[in-house]
């Protein structure tokens, strides 16, 4: 491969990045957030996705690596949803309604293919650069799932 070859198919790689963090966005703002009355919640806790979305829009270098760890965080979530669902884990707890129980499957099948579109991603980045982004942006979402549960934002 070329490495014209390589900066040609660096676009399609970071569409399915970017169109993979838009489901998550839609499925969790739109679809759990609508139905649960949380909206603001749910656009707190998927700030860092839109980080990703710029930057395959922008079909930057880092996009996969600024995506990966936002992938992970979030099929890890739904996957404990779902041991809960199963009766297998109470790690998180709560009532699930049968459309957010729809969204887990949609976000979990995104965070997937997602993580796919990483597979297939050829970064130059070095790394220390490609450790570090991950470890921020796992940082930031984990910083923006906490916030979204202070009460100033959690019920609203």
């Amino acid at each position: 491969m070329t490495k014209q070859d390589a900066m040609d198919s660096r676009p399609a790689e970071t569409v399915v990045i970017e169109i993979c963090c838009l489901v998550i966005i839609a499925a969790l703002v739109l679809g759990v957030g609508l139905a649960t009355d949380l909206v603001l919640r749910h656009i707190v806790q998927t700030g860092p996705l839109w980080i990703s979305v710029i930057l395959g829009f922008r079909h930057s270098r880092v996009t996969a690596w600024a995506a990966l760890p936002l992938f992970l965080i979030w099929l890890v979530l739904m996957t404990l949803i779902w041991l809960y669902l199963l009766r297998i884990s109470n790690l998180i707890s709560g009532h699930f309604a049968p459309v957010e129980i729809a969204m887990t499957i949609i976000v979990g099948a995104a965070a997937i293919i997602g993580i796919g579109g990483f597979i297939r991603f050829k970064s130059s980045l070095s790394t220390i650069a490609a450790g570090s982004l991950f470890v921020l942006m796992a940082v930031l979402q984990l910083a923006c799932l906490r916030i979204s549960f202070l009460p100033a934002i959690a019920n609203r």
